[in-house]
């Protein structure tokens, strides 16, 4: 088959698919097609363990393949079948950097074969992003195409939307994407009203003053660390002591107490300038680049630059720093990678370490993990553990291992957890005038350099966890990057260029390949797999080991007691190492309590955020509506029917019809919506009091005369386009508000379990509350601001107002209408909670707000 008519087979597959075939019955053969179209293009074709991983994606499963065994190959076979469909597939990686790589080497294939790729880059023009959601196969980080779904949800236009629907997703790196980031919520914000940085200027000289309680049981110390929550809480002298120095410092009023309502700002504050001096630290955490706080990806060891931390912590680091203080921002939009990607109608994804999280994959996404055999045996050697007592002697240890790979002119990479401490080896090397490179967060841009050479013979390269993932280190160095520097290639260069690589390769595997050599163990057994795969690739030779000590944070905060106790009994002096099976697996006891501990945290966000998911995809889906309506007066006509409705009949039930009723409720409209019903002056010229229906007949008689002049009054305007305005800023404006009280109300709802009661199931009920609450506001607000404009041009635009919510003396509720529950909503296998508002809730069926009790028990209970 020439090449012409292998092309030609895309459009034939398309046919068949448009015709009813199913994608599993055409997949041998589009694998077929996709295998020859690498073969002519790249040189490359698939092994056969890659078709088995391009099955396992298809299926909407995770392939764990281990490092060099080709994922980003394997994926182009799900990626050009499902593309076939015309619905669009993304494939997600951790980075922009891997993004482009992996589009720019697989666009090849799919260009080929007649598929259009994009690509989504952070920086990029709304034309090119809207571009590039329109190919057939679009690559991206996980943060844009998070942050472009919430900014979809936040436009004014239908033009300004980018996304398609979601269809299907491959995620590479999945474990890092759905896991290691489940717990750090994408966040779009905005400047907050509110501005405390005086008050963080003002703490700055107080927490150095206070002292830090070191033994739990002891009275000395002003305050004490969880080091595994990352908090700080004060003692009793503490709170004593620093409510004297805040008097002092003129912070605190005389006889004031820390815990009177109007201080608790103030202790927040605080309690955040404590953790930014104890428990965040430059270099590790964060590093300052442009006078600005970069936070540096505690699994990736990448800088993230815009990202902030959030709830004034941020705030509280800048002025430990000395840098100037931001305000504080607001929550504009925010949802979590789980429940980004949960709305994919397929995901699937790939990683080489994915089988030690199984079980959270199945229980949290439904996603089974398939283990793929590697193309040759793993000849890698991963010895045991060696620990020292101090960080100082096993410094010292691997400098000396460091020093033996120089010698034999083995390459060694050497991971360690912080910047700190890859700065710290690299200033004893440059002592002892060993050549080496550095990669971390500060160097990023010469990540693809570092990595190139880090194969050849007796290169030493200190790198953080940006090395553990989406790398390929080749043995003798990197041959295809070399010829593609050089600018007049001939194939007499080639030929040289892969002649000298040849002897470099032979001379590293007689070496013993690559050594990695950890510093310190992570968290995660899954980072430290990823460390010790970038060595034994296909077959080839490699080692690894992992030198500790008793001072490593891990054995320190959760594992060192059984251990300590453990090396007293063998008797380890000073100077000494063991290197024992048994404390290897000790620490990875410790790492499993750390992973139990993170895996709880993550379940117990998602059951939070689950309710907050629910609530957002109702506001969603009505803005959506609102965007693409050609007729926003009809959703406006329905809003003001239900709510009069509402209005007026709430008033007869309980008063009766009389003169002086009429004028009350005629007042009240006057006063709240500045419209003049003249409904007393109709009512004392009749003969005979009237019924309800009459009143209400000519109430809304009065109602449409009202509208009637006010949209005579701006007839210029497009009249579509102003209601559509006014609905959706009103949305979006109380939307916010709303995100910020469920944020209020998660942090707090634990004081319920002090009175005997469930937070979960009472969050539930608060938000539910929260959430019907904003619809009825909603509609009131947009009721209001309409009647209340005076004057329209051409370039009206909504401005900000402050709520009064003083409408009713009690709650009105409003059916059928828009900004309401108008679809009833089945519970989906992630327990999504169940509203259904179009019919009458019985008395036994179960309460809408998912707490499972009967809703006589729940929202129905008289109180």
């Amino acid at each position: 088959m020439n090449d012409h008519d292998l092309k030609k087979q895309t459009y034939k597959l398309k046919i068949k698919i448009q015709k009813g075939e199913s994608l599993e019955n055409i997949l041998p053969f589009a694998f077929a097609v996709v295998r020859e179209a690498s073969k002519r293009t790249l040189g490359i074709r698939h092994y056969d363990v890659q078709i088995m991983g391009g099955i396992v994606l298809h299926e909407g499963k995770i392939a764990e393949m281990h490092t060099g065994e080709g994922k980003t190959l394997a994926s182009s076979l799900p990626l050009y079948l499902n593309a076939l469909t015309g619905k669009g597939v993304h494939l997600v990686t951790v980075n922009d950097y891997l993004a482009k790589r992996d589009a720019d080497m697989m666009g090849k294939i799919f260009n080929f074969l007649d598929l259009s790729v994009g690509i989504i880059l952070s920086n990029m023009s709304l034309e090119d992003r809207k571009k590039a959601y329109q190919s057939d196969i679009t690559y991206g980080a996980n943060n844009e195409f998070g942050f472009d779904y919430l900014k979809d949800n936040m436009i004014l236009s239908l033009e300004e939307k980018v996304q398609r629907k979601l269809n299907f997703v491959i995620i590479d790196e999945i474990d890092s994407i759905l896991i290691d980031e489940a717990r750090t919520p994408l966040i779009i914000s905005g400047i907050s009203v509110e501005d405390n940085r005086n008050l963080y200027f003002k703490l700055r000289n107080v927490v150095p003053k206070l002292k830090l309680q070191k033994e739990k049981d002891s009275d000395y110390g002003d305050f004490y660390l969880d080091e595994k929550e990352k908090q700080a809480y004060l003692t009793e002298n503490g709170h004593k002591h620093l409510e004297k120095i805040l008097v002092e410092k003129n912070i605190l009023n005389t006889k004031d107490s820390l815990y009177h309502p109007h201080n608790l700002s103030t202790m927040h504050h605080i309690n955040n300038m404590i953790r930014a001096y104890y428990l965040y630290q430059k270099n590790i955490d964060y590093i300052i680049q442009n006078k600005e706080i970069i936070i540096v990806d505690e699994h990736t060891g990448r800088a993230m630059p815009g990202r902030r931390w959030s709830d004034g912590l941020h705030q509280a680091i800048e002025s430990k720093e000395g840098l100037y203080i931001n305000k504080e921002n607001k929550t504009l939009a925010s949802i979590t990678f789980q429940n980004y990607f949960r709305l994919y109608k397929k995901i699937s994804g790939m990683t080489g370490t994915a089988d030690t999280e199984s079980y959270e994959f199945h229980q949290t996404y439904g996603l089974e993990v398939i283990v793929i055999p590697t193309n040759r045996k793993m000849i890698r050697k991963d010895f045991t553990d060696i620990v020292y007592m101090t960080k100082k002697e096993k410094f010292k240890a691997i400098i000396n291992e460091i020093q033996k790979c120089v010698k034999k002119k083995q390459p060694v990479l050497v991971g360690t957890v912080s910047i700190e401490i890859s700065e710290y080896l690299s200033s004893i090397l440059k002592k002892l005038k060993i050549k080496h490179e550095v990669l971390n967060a500060k160097y990023h841009e010469r990540e693809a350099e570092i990595i190139e050479q880090a194969g050849q013979s007796g290169s030493v390269t200190i790198a953080t966890n940006m090395a553990g993932r989406g790398t390929d280190i080749l043995l003798g160095g990197n041959w295809k990057n070399q010829i593609s520097k050089i600018k007049d290639i001939s194939d007499k260069k080639i030929q040289t260029i892969k002649k000298k690589w040849k002897i470099e390769n032979n001379y590293v595997l007689k070496s013993g390949g690559l050594y990695i050599l950890g510093t310190e163990r992570h968290e995660s057994r899954r980072i430290d797999n990823q460390l010790r795969g970038r060595a034994g690739r296909q077959g080839d030779p490699g080692s690894s080991r992992f030198f500790l000590s008793l001072e490593d944070n891990l054995i320190r905060i959760f594992g060192a007691d059984k251990i300590k106790l453990f090396l007293k009994r063998v008797g380890l002096k000073e100077n000494e190492s063991l290197d024992s099976k048994m404390i290897t697996q000790a620490i990875a006891n410790a790492q499993k309590k750390v992973e139990g501990f993170y895996f709880d945290m993550r379940k117990n966000l998602l059951e939070y955020d689950d309710v907050a998911n629910d609530q957002r995809k109702v506001i969603y889906k009505q803005r959506f509506e609102l965007l693409k309506s050609q007729d926003t007066k009809k959703i406006f006509n329905s809003i003001i029917k239900d709510f009069f409705t509402s209005f007026i009949e709430n008033f007869f039930q309980k008063n009766s019809i009389d003169k002086y009723n009429i004028k009350k409720i005629e007042n009240t409209i006057k006063k709240k919506f500045m419209i003049d019903t003249l409904l007393y002056n109709w009512f004392i010229s009749l003969k005979e009091i009237p019924k309800f229906v009459e009143i209400k007949k000519y109430f809304f008689l009065k109602i449409k005369e009202e509208i009637s002049k006010k949209e005579r009054y701006f007839s210029n305007f497009p009249i579509n386009k102003f209601y559509k305005n006014l609905l959706l800023q009103i949305l979006d404006k109380y939307w916010q508000e709303h995100l910020m009280n469920m944020d209020f109300l998660k942090q707090n709802i634990h004081l319920r379990g002090y009175a005997q009661k469930d937070p979960k199931k009472e969050y539930k009920y608060e938000s539910f509350e929260l959430f019907s609450n904003m619809l009825e506001n909603i509609k009131y607000e947009v009721i209001k601001k309409f009647f209340q404009i005076q004057n329209l041009d051409n370039n009206y635009s909504y401005q900000e107002y402050e709520v009064k919510n003083d409408i009713f003396s009690e709650k009105e509720k409003f059916k059928n209408s828009f900004f309401s529950y108008t679809k009833k909503e089945k519970k989906d296998n992630n327990n999504n909670i169940i509203i259904d508002n179009t019919n009458k809730i019985g008395r036994n069926q179960n309460c809408p707000c998912g707490s499972k009790k009967k809703y006589k028990k729940c929202h129905g209970k008289l109180r």
